[in-house]
Protein backbone atom coordinates (compact mmCIF):
# COMPACT_ATOMS: atom_id res chain seq x y z
CA UNK A 1 0.00 0.00 0.00
CA UNK A 2 1.13 3.57 -0.65
CA UNK A 3 3.65 4.86 1.92
CA UNK A 4 1.45 7.88 2.61
CA UNK A 5 -1.97 6.31 2.09
CA UNK A 6 -4.02 4.25 4.53
CA UNK A 7 -1.84 2.06 6.72
CA UNK A 8 -2.29 -0.82 9.09
CA UNK A 9 -3.31 0.33 12.55
CA UNK A 10 -0.56 -1.78 14.13
CA UNK A 11 2.15 0.57 12.82
CA UNK A 12 3.35 3.29 15.15
CA UNK A 13 2.90 6.92 14.18
CA UNK A 14 6.68 7.26 14.00
CA UNK A 15 6.89 4.38 11.53
CA UNK A 16 4.19 5.85 9.33
CA UNK A 17 5.42 9.44 9.31
CA UNK A 18 9.16 8.76 9.16
CA UNK A 19 10.71 10.30 6.06
CA UNK A 20 12.86 7.49 4.68
CA UNK A 21 12.67 8.87 1.16
CA UNK A 22 12.33 12.60 0.54
CA UNK A 23 10.09 13.57 -2.36
CA UNK A 24 7.99 16.56 -1.32
CA UNK A 25 5.83 16.26 -4.43
CA UNK A 26 4.66 12.86 -3.13
CA UNK A 27 3.70 14.21 0.30
CA UNK A 28 0.14 15.43 0.64
CA UNK A 29 -0.10 18.31 3.17
CA UNK A 30 -3.79 17.59 3.58
CA UNK A 31 -3.49 13.86 4.17
CA UNK A 32 -4.29 11.91 7.32
CA UNK A 33 -2.10 8.81 6.87
CA UNK A 34 -2.68 7.46 10.37
CA UNK A 35 -4.87 8.24 13.34
CA UNK A 36 -8.14 10.16 13.67
CA UNK A 37 -10.19 11.16 10.66
CA UNK A 38 -12.13 13.96 12.33
CA UNK A 39 -11.41 17.03 14.43
CA UNK A 40 -13.60 15.68 17.25
CA UNK A 41 -11.72 12.38 17.42
CA UNK A 42 -8.39 14.19 17.37
CA UNK A 43 -9.42 16.50 20.20
CA UNK A 44 -10.48 13.55 22.37
CA UNK A 45 -7.25 11.69 21.67
CA UNK A 46 -5.13 14.81 22.24
CA UNK A 47 -6.64 15.20 25.70
CA UNK A 48 -5.75 11.61 26.62
CA UNK A 49 -2.29 12.03 25.11
CA UNK A 50 -1.80 15.18 27.15
CA UNK A 51 -2.46 13.34 30.39
CA UNK A 52 0.16 10.70 29.61
CA UNK A 53 2.63 13.26 28.25
CA UNK A 54 2.37 15.22 31.47
CA UNK A 55 3.11 12.12 33.55
CA UNK A 56 6.09 11.15 31.40
CA UNK A 57 7.44 14.69 31.42
CA UNK A 58 7.27 14.78 35.23
CA UNK A 59 9.24 11.52 35.39
CA UNK A 60 11.79 12.89 32.91
CA UNK A 61 12.15 16.03 35.04
CA UNK A 62 12.55 14.01 38.24
CA UNK A 63 15.03 11.61 36.62
CA UNK A 64 17.10 14.63 35.50
CA UNK A 65 19.55 12.69 33.31
CA UNK A 66 18.22 13.13 29.76
CA UNK A 67 16.23 15.61 27.69
CA UNK A 68 14.07 15.78 24.56
CA UNK A 69 14.35 18.36 21.80
CA UNK A 70 11.37 18.90 19.50
CA UNK A 71 12.53 20.58 16.27
CA UNK A 72 9.76 22.27 14.28
CA UNK A 73 10.53 23.33 10.72
CA UNK A 74 8.12 24.45 8.02
CA UNK A 75 7.08 27.32 5.80
CA UNK A 76 5.40 30.39 7.28
CA UNK A 77 1.92 29.59 8.73
CA UNK A 78 2.66 25.85 8.84
CA UNK A 79 1.92 25.98 12.57
CA UNK A 80 5.16 25.91 14.51
CA UNK A 81 3.77 28.30 17.11
CA UNK A 82 0.49 26.41 17.16
CA UNK A 83 2.28 23.18 18.02
CA UNK A 84 4.16 24.90 20.83
CA UNK A 85 0.89 26.19 22.24
CA UNK A 86 -1.34 23.14 21.78
CA UNK A 87 1.14 20.26 22.18
CA UNK A 88 4.05 21.46 24.28
CA UNK A 89 1.49 23.41 26.30
CA UNK A 90 0.00 20.11 27.48
CA UNK A 91 2.80 19.59 30.02
CA UNK A 92 4.05 21.48 33.07
CA UNK A 93 5.81 24.65 31.82
CA UNK A 94 8.47 24.25 34.52
CA UNK A 95 9.81 21.27 32.61
CA UNK A 96 9.84 22.97 29.21
CA UNK A 97 12.29 25.22 27.40
CA UNK A 98 11.07 27.02 24.25
CA UNK A 99 13.30 28.86 21.78
CA UNK A 100 12.42 30.69 18.57
CA UNK A 101 15.06 31.44 15.97
CA UNK A 102 14.53 34.41 13.71
CA UNK A 103 17.04 36.20 11.50
CA UNK A 104 20.41 36.21 13.34
CA UNK A 105 21.30 39.41 15.14
CA UNK A 106 24.56 41.25 14.52
CA UNK A 107 25.92 39.79 17.77
CA UNK A 108 24.93 36.25 16.78
CA UNK A 109 26.57 36.63 13.37
CA UNK A 110 29.89 37.19 15.11
CA UNK A 111 29.78 33.54 16.19
CA UNK A 112 29.53 30.17 14.45
CA UNK A 113 25.94 29.60 13.32
CA UNK A 114 25.47 26.78 15.84
CA UNK A 115 26.49 29.02 18.74
CA UNK A 116 23.01 30.38 19.37
CA UNK A 117 21.55 26.89 18.99
CA UNK A 118 23.86 25.45 21.64
CA UNK A 119 22.91 28.27 24.01
CA UNK A 120 19.24 27.33 23.71
CA UNK A 121 19.47 23.57 24.26
CA UNK A 122 17.20 22.16 26.99
CA UNK A 123 18.74 21.28 30.32
CA UNK A 124 18.58 17.69 31.54
CA UNK A 125 15.10 16.67 32.57
CA UNK A 126 13.37 19.09 30.22
CA UNK A 127 11.54 19.04 26.92
CA UNK A 128 12.90 21.65 24.54
CA UNK A 129 10.97 23.04 21.59
CA UNK A 130 12.62 24.89 18.71
CA UNK A 131 10.31 27.12 16.67
CA UNK A 132 12.65 27.07 13.64
CA UNK A 133 16.16 25.81 14.32
CA UNK A 134 19.68 25.30 13.01
CA UNK A 135 18.09 24.31 9.71
CA UNK A 136 17.40 27.98 9.00
CA UNK A 137 21.15 28.23 8.44
CA UNK A 138 21.04 25.92 5.43
CA UNK A 139 17.58 26.77 4.08
CA UNK A 140 17.89 30.55 3.76
CA UNK A 141 21.52 30.51 2.53
CA UNK A 142 20.58 28.04 -0.24
CA UNK A 143 17.56 30.04 -1.41
CA UNK A 144 19.36 33.39 -1.23
CA UNK A 145 22.62 31.95 -2.60
CA UNK A 146 24.58 33.16 0.40
CA UNK A 147 26.75 30.03 0.43
CA UNK A 148 28.38 27.95 -2.27
CA UNK A 149 27.35 24.34 -2.88
CA UNK A 150 30.55 23.20 -1.16
CA UNK A 151 29.84 25.40 1.87
CA UNK A 152 26.32 24.01 2.11
CA UNK A 153 27.63 20.45 1.98
CA UNK A 154 29.98 21.37 4.80
CA UNK A 155 27.09 22.64 6.88
CA UNK A 156 25.06 19.49 6.27
CA UNK A 157 27.98 17.47 7.62
CA UNK A 158 28.33 19.81 10.61
CA UNK A 159 24.64 19.47 11.42
CA UNK A 160 24.82 15.67 11.29
CA UNK A 161 27.84 15.73 13.60
CA UNK A 162 26.07 18.18 15.93
CA UNK A 163 23.01 15.95 16.15
CA UNK A 164 25.16 12.90 16.83
CA UNK A 165 26.79 14.87 19.64
CA UNK A 166 23.36 15.67 21.08
CA UNK A 167 22.41 12.00 21.05
CA UNK A 168 25.69 11.07 22.74
CA UNK A 169 25.03 13.57 25.53
CA UNK A 170 21.49 12.38 26.26
CA UNK A 171 19.39 14.68 24.06
CA UNK A 172 16.72 12.83 22.07
CA UNK A 173 15.74 14.70 18.91
CA UNK A 174 12.25 14.67 17.41
CA UNK A 175 12.53 16.47 14.06
CA UNK A 176 9.21 17.45 12.48
CA UNK A 177 8.75 18.83 8.98
CA UNK A 178 5.42 20.67 9.04
CA UNK A 179 4.30 20.42 5.42
CA UNK A 180 1.74 22.95 4.19
CA UNK A 181 0.33 23.65 0.74
CA UNK A 182 0.64 27.09 -0.90
CA UNK A 183 -3.16 27.27 -1.12
CA UNK A 184 -3.63 26.85 2.62
CA UNK A 185 -0.78 29.24 3.34
CA UNK A 186 -2.57 31.88 1.26
CA UNK A 187 -5.76 31.34 3.29
CA UNK A 188 -3.89 31.71 6.57
CA UNK A 189 -2.03 34.84 5.47
CA UNK A 190 -5.31 36.41 4.33
CA UNK A 191 -6.85 35.50 7.69
CA UNK A 192 -4.08 37.44 9.42
CA UNK A 193 -4.92 40.49 7.33
CA UNK A 194 -8.69 40.16 7.77
CA UNK A 195 -8.67 39.70 11.56
CA UNK A 196 -7.48 42.73 13.59
CA UNK A 197 -6.48 40.35 16.37
CA UNK A 198 -4.07 38.62 13.97
CA UNK A 199 -2.66 41.65 12.13
CA UNK A 200 0.37 41.60 14.41
CA UNK A 201 1.28 38.13 13.14
CA UNK A 202 1.48 39.30 9.54
CA UNK A 203 4.86 40.26 8.11
CA UNK A 204 5.05 41.85 4.63
CA UNK A 205 8.26 39.89 4.10
CA UNK A 206 6.17 36.70 4.13
CA UNK A 207 5.04 37.53 0.59
CA UNK A 208 8.65 37.79 -0.55
CA UNK A 209 9.39 34.36 0.91
CA UNK A 210 6.18 32.95 -0.60
CA UNK A 211 7.27 34.13 -4.05
CA UNK A 212 10.26 31.77 -3.69
CA UNK A 213 8.11 28.77 -2.80
CA UNK A 214 9.69 26.34 -5.28
CA UNK A 215 13.19 27.37 -4.22
CA UNK A 216 12.32 26.72 -0.58
CA UNK A 217 10.84 23.34 -1.45
CA UNK A 218 14.14 22.43 -3.10
CA UNK A 219 16.08 23.76 -0.10
CA UNK A 220 13.94 21.66 2.23
CA UNK A 221 14.42 18.62 0.03
CA UNK A 222 18.20 18.95 0.20
CA UNK A 223 18.23 19.61 3.95
CA UNK A 224 15.92 16.68 4.71
CA UNK A 225 17.93 14.33 2.50
CA UNK A 226 21.37 15.38 3.68
CA UNK A 227 20.60 15.65 7.40
CA UNK A 228 18.70 12.44 8.01
CA UNK A 229 21.02 10.49 10.29
CA UNK A 230 18.55 11.54 12.96
CA UNK A 231 15.20 10.81 11.28
CA UNK A 232 12.74 13.41 10.09
CA UNK A 233 8.98 13.03 10.45
CA UNK A 234 6.51 14.29 7.87
CA UNK A 235 3.62 16.13 9.53
CA UNK A 236 0.71 17.02 7.19
CA UNK A 237 -0.18 20.55 8.29
CA UNK A 238 -3.06 21.78 6.15
CA UNK A 239 -5.37 20.66 8.96
CA UNK A 240 -4.32 22.25 12.23
CA UNK A 241 -6.05 19.64 14.34
CA UNK A 242 -4.31 16.78 12.55
CA UNK A 243 -0.94 18.51 12.75
CA UNK A 244 -1.25 18.93 16.51
CA UNK A 245 -2.41 15.36 16.98
CA UNK A 246 0.46 13.97 14.89
CA UNK A 247 3.19 15.88 16.73
CA UNK A 248 1.68 14.97 20.10
CA UNK A 249 1.83 11.29 19.19
CA UNK A 250 5.39 11.53 17.88
CA UNK A 251 6.41 13.10 21.18
CA UNK A 252 4.43 10.56 23.19
CA UNK A 253 5.92 7.56 21.40
CA UNK A 254 9.40 8.99 21.90
CA UNK A 255 8.91 9.48 25.63
CA UNK A 256 7.34 6.06 26.01
CA UNK A 257 10.41 4.51 24.42
CA UNK A 258 12.71 6.53 26.68
CA UNK A 259 10.66 5.26 29.63
CA UNK A 260 11.86 7.78 32.25
CA UNK A 261 11.71 6.59 35.85
CA UNK A 262 11.16 8.43 39.11
CA UNK A 263 14.36 8.09 41.15
CA UNK A 264 14.45 6.10 44.35
CA UNK A 265 14.53 8.36 47.45
CA UNK A 266 17.96 8.96 48.97
CA UNK A 267 16.49 8.70 52.47
CA UNK A 268 14.63 6.22 54.68
CA UNK A 269 10.92 6.63 53.95
CA UNK A 270 9.69 5.09 57.20
CA UNK A 271 12.15 7.08 59.28
CA UNK A 272 11.05 10.33 57.65
CA UNK A 273 7.39 9.50 58.26
CA UNK A 274 8.16 8.90 61.93
CA UNK A 275 10.06 12.18 62.20
CA UNK A 276 7.19 14.07 60.58
CA UNK A 277 4.62 12.55 62.93
CA UNK A 278 6.71 13.27 66.02
CA UNK A 279 7.67 16.78 64.95
CA UNK A 280 4.45 18.68 65.69
CA UNK A 281 5.18 22.46 65.84
CA UNK A 282 1.81 23.10 67.55
CA UNK A 283 2.50 20.79 70.44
Amino acid sequence: MDRYGLVMAKKSVREVLRLDEVDLSALDPGSRPVGPKSKKEAAEDLAATGTELDELQEALYAENTRSVLLVLQGMDTSGKGGVVRHVVGLVNPQGVHIASFKKPTAAELEHHYLWRIRNALPEKGRIGAFDRSHYEDVLVPKVERLLSAAELRGRYKEINAFERELADTGVTLVKCFLHISPEVQKERLLARLDDPRKNWKYNPADIDVRSKWSKYQEAYTQALRNCSETPWYFVPSDRKWYRNWAVSRLLLETLREMDPKFPEPAYDLEAEKARLVSNDPLR
